[in-house]
């Protein structure tokens, strides 16, 4: 699976709308040429001279937009660690954190699950579900839910401000003896209304067999 981070929709007031207003000044630039040579058949609409202006402006804009869509646009990654804090009694677990790593905050707008199970080639339904199905999945397999895992719930509008760290979830060793891995589609919207996509492979590098637990760098 593709976890790369995409930009998966763009804010229509900021940029088809920009698209639209530069293909209309070139349209009128073109006419504008045409009509200096058929003066007699065609009404003037625009003269050259403005007709430029009006292509300079709206590339102009366009090119700000974008300049100013990659300065706040967010960088979504994600890390795990063996931890002894987070299941009961002290048993090791795998625990995973969203991370913002940009300068600008951004806010989700919708979270999906997939859950592969051990033995399968494909996730449980091959579609991206909500927490609590991705949960009972893993019930099903006889693990139990803040005891062998557990699954924090995200809501849509969250902000993930700055070098925040934002909890996912945690697997005792039972559980990732049960789980393939568990995807996470986090997609969240930044300062100029574009939307992005990051897949968050939970089990990716996860010690499965943890004896200790990690050193706490951060």
């Amino acid at each position: 699976m593709d976890t790369e981070q995409r930009v998966v929709r763009r804010s229509t007031p900021y940029s088809r709308a920009l698209i639209a207003v530069a293909a209309v000044a070139f349209g009128l630039l073109i006419y504008a040429v045409i009509w200096s040579n058929r003066q007699d058949e065609l009404p003037q609409l625009l003269d050259v001279q403005s007709a430029t202006t009006a292509v300079l402006g709206a590339t102009g804009a366009i090119l700000a937009r974008g300049q100013y869509a990659r300065a706040v646009r967010p960088s979504i990654g994600w890390f795990g660690r063996v931890t002894a804090d987070a299941a009961p009694a002290g048993r090791l677990a795998w625990i995973c954190y969203a991370l913002n790593g940009a300068q600008d905050s951004c806010t989700v707008s919708d979270v999906g699950y997939q859950v592969v199970l051990t033995g399968n080639s494909a996730s449980d339904s091959g579609r991206w579900t909500r927490m609590e199905h991705a949960a009972s999945v893993l019930e099903g397999r006889g693990l139990t839910s803040g005891s062998d895992f557990h699954l924090n719930l995200i809501s849509p509008g969250l902000p993930i401000t700055a070098g925040r760290r934002l909890y996912v979830g945690w697997f005792t060793e039972a559980a990732m003896t049960e789980v393939a891995d568990v995807y996470v589609r986090l997609r969240v919207v930044d300062r100029v209304g574009d939307t992005h996509e990051r897949v968050l492979a939970l089990m990716r590098g996860a010690e499965r067999r943890p004896t200790r637990p990690n050193i706490h760098l951060s």
